[in-house]
């Protein structure tokens, strides 16, 4: 794989598993130095580390909560302290408290708001101050520093039962769009990319049986579910200068999902 992404650093949040993990290991493929950022799984976060090391790779596991400033900001402090700054961000880290919404909790509302959304906002906010810190080193990337944020496809398709998870995806569209608005001209780009069906643990039950896969490829015209490595190339891509015209846009990484495949008989 051509090394794209030679000497710089991605911080990757939620990097121990799924999508996280797949991008991770695209953007260490891709030749960037990793941080790897987990909530709860040392042992898994650990596990990512010894993989890009072993392919050559150069990455470390971190610890942080992205809801909480004060850890963001260690988290982006022990990251340039080890690799020299951060050149990459995939804010990924996100959460699901599934309710109807007769149920839905307060506090359910708030985790889910306060992971998949104020997260992205906290990790963004360092990743910027960073950006600008450094300034452009054109001998590495045209651009002064690249977002990359994880959002769904339920940024778009609304999902019953899901209000809190699918309210935080569509912030995170209008916070990308507005953040790559406001600092494009400082050379920073900003993206989302929004998977549909991915096999990750999260979404386990709607693939781990036949008949459950059955069900899920009714709303993939593809015909397939989508593999984290899936959106870990598209994140690579996003990382490089190969798409240093790509700014404020969403990438659907979905195999159709988007398209509204119940309508593809005449609705």
């Amino acid at each position: 794989m051509e090394k794209t992404l030679r000497n710089q650093v991605a911080l990757v949040t939620g990097a121990s598993s799924g999508i996280g993990r797949g991008s991770a290991l695209a953007l260490a493929r891709a030749g960037a130095a990793v941080a790897v950022n987990y909530l709860s799984s040392p042992d898994d976060a650990k596990a990512v580390v010894a993989e890009i090391e072993r392919a050559g790779g150069r990455a470390i596991a971190l610890q942080a909560d992205v809801s909480r400033e004060p850890e963001v900001e260690r988290l982006f402090a022990e990251a340039i302290a080890r690799f020299g700054t951060v050149d990459i961000l995939v804010a990924n880290a996100g959460i699901q408290k599934d309710a109807p919404f007769k149920d839905l909790s307060l506090a359910d509302w708030q985790k889910v708001i306060d992971v998949n959304l104020t997260g992205y906002f906290l990790c963004a906010r360092a990743a910027v101050r960073e950006f600008l810190r450094r300034g452009l080193k054109p001998e590495v990337s045209r651009a002064a520093g690249k977002i990359i944020f994880v959002s769904s496809v339920h940024e778009i398709i609304p999902w019953a039962g899901h209000v809190n998870y699918a309210a935080s995806k569509g912030g995170i569209s209008l916070l990308m769009k507005s953040l790559a608005q406001e600092v494009l001209e400082q050379k920073i780009r900003v993206n989302s990319v929004a998977p549909g069906a991915i096999r990750t643990e999260i979404n386990r039950p709607a693939w781990e049986s036949e008949k459950a896969m059955r069900g899920l490829l009714e709303f993939i015209p593809y015909g397939r579910i989508g593999e984290p490595d899936d959106v870990g190339r598209a994140v690579a891509w996003l990382a490089s200068d190969e798409s240093d015209y790509v700014a404020g846009t969403t990438l659907f990484i979905d195999g159709g999902m988007t398209l509204y495949p119940e309508f593809r008989h005449g609705g």
